[in-house]
């Protein structure tokens, strides 16, 4: 690869030859990442690995992060021993539990300026960070708040009255922080489990270099590859979904493609402050399938979604007109103040939000959405998650039914919209595979007109088949050199354990064929 510059887009990254998709074009440590709050107690604040089975050491004088090990302290104590303090003084101060432990954005942004003062305004570490793409001039009305809460936060968590008593840090004035607070909030990357399970935020540079687009050629990820020691970890990877010919652009997707294209502009101008021309944004030609519903005839062509501004809608295929456009139009409505709802409920009170998503999917599907449509598909993720999250508690043969279900139109709406070999994809079907390999609880036969899930063997050989689906897409996902990182390992030996024990089954079966008496034939 190298650095170009394009009038379109500014700085970014191009290969200098062809890619086949599964390539790991980089892989580097990101120069700062901290946890989010919720996952400080549970992961490691140095190699962001889950707490192992002798559980994680607590730093005994912030009593906030927690460590696998005294190698992995050792390793953090360079920045965390700034860190620490500023931790215990904001803890005294904080006027609630609730409020004791700053966001994981002061506490990133505090571990930048620290390391920035250690490392030396003049090193290579700092250019880097300084290099990353201020948005202060331009910001949108938007992020002001925003913005200037995150000052105030520095501020405080540095236990100083104002900015300008920043100047130890190489900031002269409230510009320069600000300046700081744009290259962080627009060139910060999700830290993700292998599973893609936001943990944090991280920053890199070097990945920050790479373009957007809503039909990216590679994805981020943090696969944990059994090959890298933990001192490596949490090891930031830029993997290729489909191949890259040469001379062509690495290109990235910012925000999350499964929304429409009204909102993804949104999403990018509100934090990046551009208008995406990628050509999936600019060709628009045909329906999207994230603003699709079914041909109101019925003949398996989609039309594209009505809107206040347009009404009108046909179906591509046989032109039918949809009649009912308001009604469909208050169902999108409905749908979105219910995703929105929910999504807020779902820490709170999960029992509300399984309770909003369970009435609302059905009136988007009535309303003839297709499973890739929003806000259905966000639904139905939204959905499945709390299904899967009540399982320990409740597992009975109903609700395991319903949550295979859920989890099974997740990864087919999924699959309408993103590339095969995409990471998201890959973690959907594995999730359903590990779903549908689930002990029944009381295996019977299917509830009358239900066809899916089955029960029994066939239930196995889905299990296996989503299983091997999603092991081939994980492959390209995480990575080939990585064998589909951590998680690509647990799906190959999950479907190897099925094999056997569909395998078993048959042979059982012959068995019992083999060993029934023949008829014999009368006289």
């Amino acid at each position: 690869m190298e650095i170009r510059v394009s009038s379109a887009s500014g700085r970014g990254l191009w290969m200098r030859e062809q890619c086949k998709a599964g390539s790991v074009l980089i892989s580097v440590k990101p120069h700062i990442f901290v946890l989010s709050n919720q996952y400080l107690d549970s992961h490691c604040s140095s190699c962001s690995a889950p707490a192992p089975p002798s559980g994680l050491k607590r730093c005994t004088r912030c009593r906030v992060v927690w460590y696998c090990n005294s190698t992995c302290q050792t390793n953090d104590w360079f920045v965390h021993k700034f860190e620490c303090s500023a931790l215990q003084k904001w803890a005294k101060e904080a006027p609630s539990e609730d409020l004791s432990v700053p966001s994981d954005a002061v506490r990133c942004l505090g571990r930048i300026l620290w390391k920035r003062k250690q490392e030396g305004f003049a090193s290579t570490w700092a250019h880097e960070i300084d290099g990353l793409q201020s948005h202060r001039k331009s910001l949108q009305p938007a992020v002001f708040e925003t913005h200037t809460h995150l000052a105030h936060s520095i501020v405080r968590y540095f236990g100083l009255a104002s900015p300008a008593e920043l100047s130890e840090y190489g900031l002269s004035s409230a510009g320069d922080l600000v300046d700081v607070i744009s290259r962080f909030v627009t060139n910060t990357f999700a830290l993700t489990s292998p599973s893609l399970t936001p943990l944090g935020v991280s920053v890199s540079p070097l990945i920050a270099l790479i373009n957007h687009s809503c039909d990216p050629n590679a994805v981020i990820v943090f696969p944990r590859s059994s090959k890298n020691l933990p001192a490596e970890e949490p090891m930031m990877q830029v993997t290729v979904i489909r191949d890259i010919a040469e001379n062509e652009e690495v290109l990235t997707a910012y925000i999350d493609t499964t929304l429409p294209q009204s909102l993804r502009q949104v999403s990018l101008k509100e934090t990046y402050d551009f208008i995406c021309q990628c050509p999936f944004c600019a060709n628009c030609a045909g329906v999207d399938p994230r603003e699709a519903m079914w041909c109101p005839k019925s003949c398996g062509g989609t039309c594209p979604l009505p809107t206040e501004e347009n009404i009108l809608s046909r179906c591509e295929k046989c032109r039918a007109v949809v009649s009912s456009t308001d009604a469909v139009i208050d169902a999108i409505r409905v749908g979105q103040q219910a995703l929105d709802k929910a999504t807020l409920l779902q820490s709170k009170d999960y029992i509300k939000a399984r309770q909003l998503t369970t009435n609302i999917i059905p009136i988007l599907v009535s309303a003839g959405l297709t499973p890739s449509c929003h806000p259905l598909l966000a639904l139905m993720g939204l959905h499945k998650s709390l299904l899967v999250s009540s399982l320990s508690a409740n597992l009975t043969q109903e609700v395991l039914g319903d949550t295979i279900r859920a989890a099974a139109n997740y990864a087919t709406g999924l699959a309408g919209i993103l590339r095969e070999g995409h990471p998201v994809r890959g973690i959907a079907f594995s999730e359903l595979g590990k779903l549908l390999a689930v002990d029944e609880p009381a295996p019977t036969s299917p509830p009358r007109n239900v066809a899916f899930p089955p029960s029994g063997p066939p239930r196995l050989k889905a299990a296996y088949e989503a299983l091997v689906r999603a092991r081939n897409e994980l492959i390209v996902g995480f990575g080939r050199d990585n064998d589909g990182g951590e998680t690509g390992k647990a799906v190959r030996e999950s479907a190897v354990s099925l094999e056997k024990e569909l395998g078993v089954w048959r042979q059982g079966v012959r068995n019992v064929i083999e060993d029934t008496p023949k008829p014999t034939k009368a006289k």
